[in-house]
Parts: structure tokens; sequence; C-alpha cells
């Protein structure tokens, strides 16, 4: 009998941290541009969510709202967005594996100094948790662009037992092809079940002849937009789920 290796997202799939995030990038922000105030505005929170479905890594929510407090429309930053962001980081010369220590750091900092506040900021998406509970431990993984200490504070503070082992996150520097293709090898005999909640991740996969074994589900409730949404249902080797549907893989 084949077994069942859930290879799980964590944002977006399993947490709901855009207010977080959001917070979190414009903290560091505040570090970068003096310009800025102090709490971030409402509506610059509500562009986050918006424009949230075309951000990959965390740290770009630091570039991502001082973007918006410049005054670009969301429309503007989603349909060429690697190309905003290269531009503002060239212009007030800020470099990646700065911004990701920035990132990191300022998370621990808000979780050493209230980290009930910082958890309730990363709610699970409903019935997760449940789900996870009924899942054999060996039988899952996540595999995240964060850093996996946080990934392991929010599944603590949830009551989820969840071995640091089987996070992949922005530690390992791996691609999420690259993990799959690894947990393929390591566990020849399991049916992978990939749930990832952004589109261009799930057609990289699709690229990768390696992973052609590798079951997809696109995530719905996740951030994603109705564009995604509609190309993912003309996608023959992707699954587009709903919480519900979750419920029952």
């Amino acid at each position: 009998m084949t077994n069942k290796l859930y290879a799980l997202d964590f944002d977006g799939v399993i947490c709901d941290s855009a207010i977080e995030t959001a917070m979190a990038g414009w903290k560091v922000a505040l570090q970068l541009w003096s310009d800025m105030p102090e709490q971030i505005p409402a509506d610059i929170m509500q562009k986050f969510r918006l424009v949230r479905p075309v951000m990959e890594t965390g740290y770009e929510a630091i570039l991502i709202v001082r973007m918006l407090f410049e005054g670009l429309d969301t429309d503007s930053l989603m349909s060429a967005f690697h190309h905003q962001i290269e531009a503002l980081m060239i212009r007030d010369e800020l470099f990646v594996d700065e911004l990701k220590q920035a990132f990191g750091a300022t998370r621990d900092q808000w979780i050493e100094e209230d980290f009930e506040n910082w958890i309730q900021m990363n709610p699970l998406f409903e019935g997760i948790a449940e789900k996870l509970h009924q899942i054999e431990t060996e039988q899952s993984v996540i595999i995240t662009t964060k850093q996996e200490r946080f990934v392991d504070h929010i599944l603590s503070a949830n009551k989820i037992h969840f071995p640091i082992a089987q996070i992949y996150g922005l530690d390992r520097n791996l691609s999420k092809q690259q993990i799959l293709t690894d947990l393929s090898a390591a566990q020849p005999d399991s049916d992978i079940l990939f749930v990832e909640d952004r589109l261009p991740t799930l057609i990289n996969v699709i690229t990768d002849d390696r992973l052609d074994h590798v079951k997809l589900f696109f995530a719905d409730w996740g951030y994603n937009s109705a564009e995604d949404r509609d190309s993912a249902s003309n996608i023959k080797r992707i699954k587009t789920i709903s919480l519900q549907d979750w419920q029952k893989l």
C-alpha cells in the first residue's frame, strides 16, 4: 500500500500571516526610511493584502510597504513586481541578504517583546489544526520560504507537535522543486501530495521532469488572485481545492 506524504506550504495554506508580514515589513522599513509614520496606515494594510499573492519571500514585504507608501498603485506593483522591487533596491542601495537578516531580526525582537501579540497576528486557517492533528507526524512536511524557527513558534503555540527537521524553510536555501526531489528520493514508495497557494510555484514543479509523479493541489483559500484560480482550472495537472476539500485530502 502506498503511503501519503503531505508536503504543505505554510503561509497561505496553514497560516494566515498577511497582517503580521505587513507589520513586520513596516517595522523594518521604519529603520530604512525616516519619512514613514510609526504605525502602518489602514489603507496600506488593505493594499498589502491585495499585493500579497505576488510576494514569494518575507523580506519582500519591506519593499512592498515602502512602494505602497510612496504611492505606487497595486495594479502597477502586481503587473511588474520583480522589476519594481529590483528598481527600488538599486535606487536605495539595498541588498537581499541584509533585508532577510533585518526582517528575521525584527521578528525575533517582536517575539521577545510581545509573543502573544505576534501569535495573534498569525492565526491558522479554519480547520487546519484539526487536519494536522489527524495526520501522522511522519506523513507530513512543511515546505516554505519562511524561516523555520517562526514556523516552529506558530505551530507550537497552537499545540501542534511538528519536528523542526520536517520543516524545510528559508534557512535551507533550497528551491521547493529541489526539496520535493529530495523527498521523492528519500521516500520512493510515498505518494507525495503538494499543497500550495502560489500558482507560479506549482507551474515550476510542472516544468521539472523529475516531479511528474507529484500530485499538485492549489489552495484557493490562500494568497492568490481570481486570475490565478481561473488559470489553475485550465491546467490538467493541478487540482484546485477549498478548505472543505482539504479536510478530505
